[in-house]
């Protein structure tokens, strides 16, 4: 499995901060982690509220954690909420099942890392998520 590089991280929040320019998003921040789910890189814009840091962590994290988006753990939170109550007891309260937590994938659909943006309305989280990658050239399960 290989991990994405500190150009590669910078890349995914240079997108994901362009992708909230053009959709008038209130500040964001975005966290990029390895493959190991180590922290790459943290960016918060400016009025960007003390928790997000947190937040968006959480949303990468637990993409990595259970190998899926952070939207689909929110499904499984509504179709499953003792299971995903659980895990989250399993992971310390390091997941936050909501849309904005994205695996990044290369071509070959290998897991690089994740990115986990918090700051606007989730979905709106989970589109610039989606740019960043996108400007990265870089893949997702939900481009793919």
């Amino acid at each position: 499995m290989g991990s994405l590089t500190l150009e590669q991280a910078l890349s995914v929040i240079d997108g994901t901060f362009q992708a909230g320019f053009n959709n008038k998003s209130a500040p964001l921040t975005v966290a990029v982690l390895d493959s190991g789910g180590k922290l790459i890189s943290l960016q918060r814009q400016d009025g960007s509220s003390m928790m997000r840091p947190d937040i968006a962590i959480a949303k990468a994290w637990g993409a990595l954690a259970l190998g899926c988006s952070s939207r689909k753990l929110a499904q499984d939170a509504d179709n499953r909420p003792a299971f995903i109550s659980a895990v989250n007891v399993l992971a310390h309260g390091n997941m936050v099942p909501v849309p904005g937590g994205l695996l990044i994938r290369d071509a070959e659909k290998n897991i690089l890392g994740a990115v986990g943006v918090s700051g606007d309305l989730s979905d709106i989280d989970e589109s610039c998520a989606l740019g960043g990658i996108d400007y990265a050239q870089l893949y997702s399960d939900e481009a793919m």
